[in-house]
């Protein structure tokens, strides 16, 4: 299934909420950064068909059958306030043994003719915002557990002269050399003219909270209440 440009557009929020309440589900933080050209059709330094561009391969559907790679990829959903763009990653073990992480996300964005854009990764997306630098970690999921990560842009024309960038689709790869799925991105990639696109690195996500149970009610009586009425005080 190919994913088409949603006709919606992002929610409008302020600036504080949006990127509090993303880093308050990943929990990121830190302060390191680094960045990696090539992820998005720079030829001179991708492995030759080690990406395909959107139209020859699929994402994978949460309910259908675990792939040969033991992993699934799929967006959460985006937020944007501001300006500031942030679209959620999960990654989830559908195998039945553990997967690890050590890394980044790898992105590669195509346009509506499903070309490659050219722009650079931000590892850490410390030149675009704070909060999401904490540096990468090993991580093990064992079958079932999941890892997220947080992709970030900001929509800024600063030259007038450069065409703006708005990316259609989006594929990711849990690490270099490794297969790209790709992701519905919520809307365009609207890069404006900056050329840069954030990512955090994989954290794996804390196991969903157990619904409270209701306690259960008191018994019912078990003898009727006698009709006897009580005797007069004033005898």
């Amino acid at each position: 299934m190919i994913f088409r440009r949603t006709a919606t557009r992002r929610r409008a929020g302020t600036a504080t909420r949006t990127v509090a309440a993303v880093a308050a589900a990943l929990t990121l933080g830190a302060c390191q950064s680094a960045d990696h050209r090539g992820q998005s059709g720079d030829g001179s330094r991708t492995t030759p068909g080690r990406v395909t561009a959107p139209g020859a391969s699929t994402s994978p559907d949460p309910m259908a059958e675990c792939p040969a790679s033991g992993i699934q990829i799929r967006s959460t959903g985006s937020d944007a306030a501001m300006g500031l763009r942030a679209l959620g990653l999960e990654l989830v073990n559908c195998g039945d043994r553990p997967y690890q992480l050590n890394g980044y996300p790898v992105l590669h964005l195509f346009d509506e003719q499903r070309e490659p854009i050219m722009l650079r990764v931000v590892n850490g997306a410390k030149e675009i915002t704070s909060g999401f630098d904490q540096p990468p970690r090993k991580v093990t999921l064992a079958p079932q557990e999941r890892a997220t990560a947080v992709v970030l842009w900001r929509n800024l024309v600063t030259d007038p002269t450069v065409v703006a960038t708005n990316g259609e689709y989006l594929t990711v790869a849990p690490a270099a050399g490794q297969p790209a799925a790709e992701v519905d991105p919520d809307g365009p990639v609207d890069l404006g003219n900056t050329g840069r696109i954030g990512v955090s690195a994989w954290k794996k996500a804390d196991p969903p909270t157990p619904v409270p149970t209701r306690p259960a009610p008191p018994p019912a009586p078990s003898a009727v209440p006698s009709s006897v009425s009580p005797p007069d005080s004033r005898l």
